[in-house]
């Protein structure tokens, strides 16, 4: 049951949800979101003297095991040096391994090691609490009208990595 006093603070779309100010307060409450989402990790982060951009690579990581290099740098959207200076901090802190792939022997495959999975996992909980706060106080129907559209943001191309989290590569 969504918390009133919660969702009493938030207006309602109007029925011109496509004029401008409407527009503006949707990425206002993204951007405010997104910086409270991570905000909710960095001190976890910071324990172990990690950033936000070693996190998305667990995550990503623990969501496939066998991931390669070249999936990860398209999912993430950053450099091949960032994501090079990244993988190479979290094998040397034993969090990650590399070895080559099954299908292309040129490919590294990516996968955590106990201390990594480790890791991922206890940022994740706090993660998964934040959002499950909110998804309680919104209620079902907003749920799946947030992830409309958020899917929506995402372009149609690359729609299939998210549908392809989870699953082994192959």
């Amino acid at each position: 049951m969504p918390d009133e006093n919660f969702l009493s603070q938030v207006p309602a779309a109007s029925a011109l949800f496509l004029r401008e100010e409407e527009v503006r307060r949707g990425i206002e409450y993204l951007f405010f979101a997104h910086g409270a989402l991570w905000r909710a990790i960095d001190a976890r982060l910071a324990e172990n003297e990690l950033g936000r951009a070693h996190y998305r690579a667990l995550y990503f990581i623990a969501r496939q095991p066998g991931l390669t290099i070249t999936d990860l740098l398209t999912l993430l959207g950053i450099t091949k040096q960032s994501l090079g200076r990244v993988v190479k901090e979290l094998e040397a802190r034993e969090m990650l391994t590399t070895r080559p792939g099954n299908r292309d022997r040129r490919q590294k495959e990516l996968r955590l090691t106990e201390a990594g999975r480790a890791l991922e996992k206890s940022v994740f909980v706090l993660l998964r609490d934040a959002m499950s706060r909110a998804y309680t106080h919104a209620g079902q129907a907003a749920v799946t009208g947030f992830w409309q559209v958020s899917e929506a943001l995402v372009p149609a191309r690359e729609r299939s990595r998210i549908a392809a989290l989870g699953r082994e590569p192959g």
